[in-house]
């Protein structure tokens, strides 16, 4: 006698279909998991043992063999404690052998029979709906896996109650989609007192995409003004939202189905690993740098950070994605952020001029500043010098703009991005269509950043002066169009170019000088 369940093992944010299979033979009672188990999915027989003894029922006396299939694909967690007992149901004639077909099931089993939550139900939900099969899943987990949207999803609090709707005794109703909630409250920019060319290179950032460096003494407002990055972002549009929260699910960070359209921002310790930074671990669970998809990744005292773990992020920022690589599969998360980052000129923190000057200047600002590798620090397309603050900007009044009036400029360039690639590209989806200026390339790049002939002349003396890379060329390219589009110009001029150099770090790290 057999019975089959379908049900789910994760590489990455994606769902592969695992089909578990429970035969009772004869021989030495026992009760065998195979399939390539982890020590947690091996441990599923004891936890249904416990379930069944919990609901009054023996286990057969026969031996129990649930085989998980394909049988080389690696299976990890508890979440396949429901669908070994249901099949074990199944094929003990507790319900009927027909009721499980057209579902698949995950959830962990408490050792009272109740179903317990699991990570991973929003993209499991999306997994069974593209098979054309429900979903069961833990009650707790329900409104997670309604934002699948056409998928059946069924929600029991027990297997009990699971076993009485199948034996249509007790009807259990579908789940409803949890809420859509308010993000933590933005911190607004009007609170910023001084720092004007730190907010400038804010906005741009914002409203192209790109990724931002401030370097200053401490207490210059570097965190400040990174902080009130995501106040200056749109929410997340319908297709982001999903992309981020199928992230989220997988690393179990979405509590009762509640989503949220503020952008993430995610702000790392220095002292993370470069598994914490880009995934991996014994599970291969996604990293900061996934956690922050579509959102910020705010990097604090930037030279602090392991040295191999900064440069694991050279790759995440160019492609947008994570390979993490295994003996036994490659599993990929996205990875499409914004960085700011934060710095000290130099270890003592106040560099080699003004008052608090480092003795040590300039050796302990090109070693500090020496720690992030040349290429992390190519692909940063603003850096902003940012002065210490004097008594007399603390004594200024609250600036008359704050973050709303920024975001409304930011909203604008960003939709001014969002019609001209429309234009260049008809016929594509603007849901998944890249458009903002920080990630154009190629032929887009092209169209999009015709210069004049003054402002090539600019870009190419400073390219000539070997101080420019190819990488930088494109991404100079990228800030100046963004530069234009705030100020609603057709095309790309020299002052947008030369602003661009500006706010760009041409220099190697540690060196002070620029060339525009």
């Amino acid at each position: 006698m057999a019975a089959k369940v379908v049900t789910v093992a994760f590489e990455g944010v994606e769902a592969r279909r695992v089909d578990v299979e429970v035969q009772l033979t004869g021989g030495v009672v026992a009760f065998a998991v195979v399939g390539l188990p982890d020590k947690a999915v091996a441990e599923s027989r004891e936890r249904v043992r416990g379930a069944f003894a919990g609901l009054g029922l023996s286990m057969p006396g026969k031996r129990i063999v649930a085989n998980l299939a394909p049988a080389d694909l690696p299976k990890d967690g508890a979440h396949f404690d429901l669908p070994i007992a249901l099949a074990l149901l199944g094929v003990m004639g507790v319900i009927p052998p027909d009721a499980l077909d057209g579902w698949a099931a995950i959830g962990e089993l408490s050792l009272d029979g109740r179903i317990v939550a699991c990570a991973g139900a929003l993209p499991a939900a999306m997994a069974a709906g593209a098979m054309d099969l429900g979903l069961i899943c833990p009650e707790a987990c329900g409104p997670e896996a309604a934002w699948a949207g056409g998928t059946r999803i069924l929600a029991p609090r027990s297997l009990v109650a699971l076993i009485n709707h199948f034996r249509g005794s007790q009807l259990l109703g579908a789940p409803v989609p949890g809420p859509v909630i308010e993000g933590e409250r933005a911190k607004d920019l009007r609170d910023v007192k001084g720092q004007e060319q730190g907010k400038r290179a804010l906005e741009i950032a914002a409203a192209g995409g790109h990724n931002l460096l401030f370097v200053g003494p401490p207490g210059s407002g570097k965190s400040m003004l990174a902080q009130r990055l995501p106040g200056l972002l749109p929410p997340l549009t319908s297709h982001e939202l999903l992309e981020t929260s199928m992230v989220h699910s997988v690393a179990g960070l979405i509590a009762r189905g509640a989503l949220t359209r503020a952008r993430p921002f995610r702000s790392p310790h220095h002292s993370a690993s470069m598994a914490a930074l880009t995934g991996g671990g014994l599970r291969a669970k996604p990293g900061e740098v996934s956690l922050a998809h579509n959102g910020v990744l705010f990097l604090d005292e930037l030279p602090e950070f392991g040295v191999q773990a900064l440069d694991s992020l050279r790759a995440p920022l160019e492609t947008g994605e994570v390979m993490v690589a295994r003996a036994n599969a490659h599993i990929r998360y996205p990875a499409r952020v914004q960085l700011v980052a934060a710095m000290n000129p130099c270890r003592c923190g106040h560099g080699g001029a003004g008052r608090g000057a480092c003795g040590k200047a300039p050796r302990c600002i090109r070693d500090y500043q020496g720690r992030v590798s040349g290429p992390l620090m190519d692909r940063i397309d603003l850096a902003v010098d940012m002065p210490a603050v004097t008594a007399a900007d603390l004594a200024l009044p609250p600036s008359s703009e704050g973050s709303a009036e920024v975001a409304a400029r930011v909203a604008a360039a960003r939709r001014l991005q969002g019609e001209r690639v429309l234009d260049l590209i008809p016929g594509a989806s603007p849901e998944t269509l890249e458009t903002l200026n920080g990630r154009a390339e190629g032929e887009l790049l092209d169209r999009i950043c015709a210069l004049d002939e003054p402002g090539r002349a600019l870009l190419t003396r400073a390219a000539e002066s070997g101080r420019l890379s190819a990488r930088g060329w494109t991404r100079t390219l990228r800030l100046a169009r963004t530069i234009a589009d705030l100020e609603g110009a057709p095309s790309v001029k020299r002052i947008h170019i030369a602003e661009a150099l500006a706010h760009r770090r041409t220099s190697a790290p540690g060196e002070v000088e620029r060339v525009v």
